[in-house]
């Protein structure tokens, strides 16, 4: 390695031409000789001194007169240290093929020996998308790495030598066969047909008089590729009439091309696939999906299966020997059942069937909340149990791991090798596909599952569990189980509150009883106590009777006392605001509902929650405020409390010390944690877009947390009238309302293009058809995910070439 010398530095002088500010560089002053002055006249020195020009043309026409060619300066060299056991080794080249032993097929005896060639050699996660391939770096074992292959997706069809050699080889293109002519979702396009030019001239007309429409109508029409047609033509028409004629000729003349385009994405419509589900489940012929029937019971279960892999102390309902029986049939299922049916138990006996066959099982969840909670719930079942997110990494080498969905489509995109021994993935909450923003990423992730994995799919209730299904069997090319519920184990009531005062906390007025029958008089008596309160508050200026202040507050406190006394607690409030949920929690300083013992417990628990933050961390606002409401009872859950404080309400709501917790929707996403009573705050919630009322899929999500089973005969739900009395429709709209159909939201994203076209045998249009597959999906939405991902491919291929 050189070295820097400073004899190597060159030195020059400044010399300063005329007096504009002109700067020269000169050679260095040599001692011997006198120096000239720096400072010249306007007009400039003679030139009796070396220019720079002349010295670089030196330089370039003698280069050895250059310093850096003085070896003795420029270069050093060290010694090398000898190591001839560096040539004792080497690296060899894989095997190619392989002795294979030919026997008799009946008696075993040796015939021979062949030799057969190996088609995986010198695969490697980083070339090879087969599972098959040498396992990566232990670094690499749980995440991946970018820099891998994704396995091969289920349901593909999987590339052989053939096509791949076919694909490299370079073909002549057909411009009468492989040209399209139908651009897809539309219904006509251009023509090519051959045609002589004599046709073209159909008319004499004043060419003075030039029709737009006619001109649009035969620009498609003129061949381009044809070598007798010099001149491009326009066809003059005199009137309207023959206009009229023409077009209609001309759409008679027309075939469609290319009417089946299913091979490049399917776009039916969804009146036109309603129809075929329709036809299919009345003839009972779906392959793909296979609905079961819950009402009857299964009474040789356990002689179907004398071993189960786990046991539990109750005795399981139909749906769910069901689909446990599908389970160990080693078949997908989805099981679409009311909210605290029981659907966790499908899951606990998939984990523990994978634990007994040696693999691995990922349970996927929406969100951190669901996430921390299933982690907490599955290690006082299994020993072997993990946690996967963003923040934090638990035993990521356990038989079951827990994980957010967006977690597992990075480790599908990366290669992970957890993949390899992967038997079941649970989909916890899959109608959260319904999500706008994130309900993409459950169809990526379904897409890019291997076919050895199998589907543990649970879901709330929804109307079209057939077609999802049948989307999922038909992406994946395995038939799937629909197994659901009929009923809610613990049926609800639905209530309105008019109260705001200690005489007033008994206005609670019946409006939907346990059978789903909407009590109107119920509801006429609630609209008469409001309107009889306004009165009499217009009447005496005042009302009388009733605490000053903030109504809402006087609300809330004759609320939580009247529960109290009926020992309605523990309760779970609704508030689609974190301000507002501040708020309400905050005017509620007086209120105290747990025992001195029970103070004490919460107390010894939060300190030591609370021990594993930072000295200066443990004295935020956030951490006091949040401890002096849990010591009352009180809780707060939403987007904005901190992570460690959130998991403390959820572990002390769990133990029963948080009576009245206020939360947002997000707490009711999966959250196991049923309470007594819920409270909506209002049914109305700002979407981010507009102010408008819930869906009864989110008021069912969130009105499901009400009633534990085997605790309360029936769960309890309260609807706050602060304002005026809600309108009847719109009450018998959100609680007796079909739910949200589940729907595709698949959009192309610029990430999911770039890590499909890593792997040149796994085509991008291959993954777009398989989401625009899905039966909810519109023709609109499928053509524009089409055009979107042409422009994409056009784009990659011209920057490619």
């Amino acid at each position: 390695m050189a070295t820097f010398d400073p004899d190597l530095e060159v030195n020059f002088d400044l010399l300063q031409v005329g007096l504009d500010g002109h700067i020269e560089a000169i050679p260095p002053h040599v001692n011997n000789k006198p120096r000239l002055p720096l400072a010249t006249v306007p007009v400039g020195l003679p030139p009796v001194l070396p220019t720079l020009t002349e010295k670089l043309e030196e330089f370039l026409t003698c280069p050895e007169k250059i310093p850096i060619h003085n070896l003795e300066k420029s270069q050093k060299f060290w010694p090398r240290k000898q190591c001839p056991e560096s040539l004792y080794s080497m690296d060899v080249c894989p095997l190619q093929t392989k002795i294979v032993v030919n026997r008799h097929p009946t008696t075993g005896e040796l015939l021979g020996f062949k030799e057969e060639f190996l088609n995986m050699t010198g695969a490697s996660a980083a070339n090879s998308t087969s599972l098959r391939r040498p396992p990566g770096p232990p670094s690499e074992s749980i995440r991946g790495a970018t820099t891998n292959y994704p396995f091969w997706p289920g349901g593909l069809e999987e590339p052989n030598m053939r096509m791949l050699k076919g694909s490299t080889e370079s073909s002549d293109i057909n411009f009468d066969e492989d040209l399209l002519v139908v651009p897809p979702g539309f219904s006509s396009g251009m023509q090519f047909e051959k045609k002589r030019l004599d046709s073209l001239l159909t008319g004499t007309g004043d060419m003075s008089r030039l029709n737009l429409t006619d001109i649009l109508a035969t620009a498609d029409d003129i061949d381009l590729l044809d070598d007798d047609a010099d001149d491009d033509v326009i066809n003059v028409k005199k009137d309207q009439h023959e206009d009229r004629e023409t077009d209609q000729k001309k759409q008679e003349k027309v075939t469609p091309a290319l009417e089946n385009i299913d091979h490049i994405v399917k776009l039916d419509s969804r009146s036109e696939l309603a129809e075929e589900n329709a036809a299919a489940a009345s003839s009972g012929k779906d392959e793909w999906a296979i609905m079961l029937d819950s009402t009857t019971p299964i009474k040789d279960f356990y002689k179907r299966i004398p071993d189960m892999a786990h046991k539990w102390d109750f005795e399981l309902d139909v749906f769910q020997k069901q689909a446990i029986l599908c389970l160990e049939n080693h078949q997908n299922v989805f099981v679409a059942a009311h909210t605290s049916a029981g659907k966790t138990a499908v899951a606990e006996y998939a984990i523990a069937l994978s634990m007994k066959h040696m693999t691995k099982t990922i349970y996927t969840s929406p969100i951190k909340a669901l996430s921390n909670q299933k982690y907490r719930d599955f290690k006082e079942t299994f020993k072997e149990v993990g946690l996967i997110t963003g923040d934090v990494q638990i035993s990521p080498e356990a038989s079951c791991l827990i994980m957010t969905t967006e977690i597992l489509r990075s480790m599908l995109y990366n290669g992970s090798d957890v993949i390899r021994d992967l038997e079941w993935v649970i989909f916890d909450e899959v109608h959260y596909i319904n999500d706008a923003e994130r309900g993409v990423v459950w169809e990526e992730v379904l897409i890019m599952l291997p076919k050895h994995v199998k589907l543990v799919l649970l879901s709330a209730t929804v109307p079209n569990t057939r077609e999802f299904a049948s989307w999922i069997g038909r992406t994946k090319q395995k038939p799937v189980h629909v197994v659901s519920t009929q009923k809610r184990p613990v049926p609800l009531e639905h209530f309105l509150y008019t109260g705001n005062s200690a005489k007033t906390s008994n206005e609670l007025f019946l409006i939907l009883d346990a059978k789903k029958n909407f009590v109107v008089a119920g509801y006429n008596k609630a609209l008469n106590a409001k309107q009889e309160r306004a009165s009499k508050s217009s009447q005496s200026y005042g009302a009388k009777g009733t605490r000053g202040g903030n109504p809402t507050r006087n609300m809330w406190l004759s609320l939580i006392e009247m529960l109290r006394k009926k020992e309605k607690l523990p309760a779970v409030a609704f508030i689609f605001s974190r301000k507002r949920i501040d708020e309400t929690s905050q005017q509620l300083h007086n209120v105290d509902l747990l025992t001195s013992t029970e103070r004490s417990e919460v107390h010894v628990f939060f300190h030591k929650c609370v021990a594993k933050l930072k000295g200066s961390d443990r004295d935020l606002p956030q951490v006091k405020q949040m401890q002096e409401l849990l010591k009352r009872g009180l809780g707060v859950h939403h987007s904005g409390v901190l992570p460690l404080l959130k998991e403390v309400v959820e572990m002390l709501f769990h133990r029963g010390l948080v009576k009245v917790l206020f939360a947002t929707e997000t707490f009711a996403m999966g959250v196991n944690m049923p309470a007594r009573l819920v409270i909506f705050d209002s049914i109305r919630k700002h979407d981010g877009k507009e102010l408008r009322d819930l869906l009864p899929s989110e008021y069912i999500q969130m009105a499901g947390r009400a009633g534990r089973r085997g605790l309360d005969v029936t769960g309890t739900v309260i609807i706050l009238c602060k304002g005026d009395v809600p309108e009847m429709a719109d009450l018998h709209k959100i609680m007796l309302g079909k739910p949200t159909l589940l729907q595709s939201q698949f959009r192309l994203t610029y990430s999911m293009i770039l890590n499909l076209m890593r792997v040149e045998q796994i085509r991008v249009e291959d993954s777009a058809d398989a989401c625009c597959c899905c039966c909810c999906c519109s023709a609109v939405a499928a053509a524009a995910a089409l055009l979107l991902l042409l422009l994409l491919l056009a784009v990659a291929a011209a920057a490619a070439c």
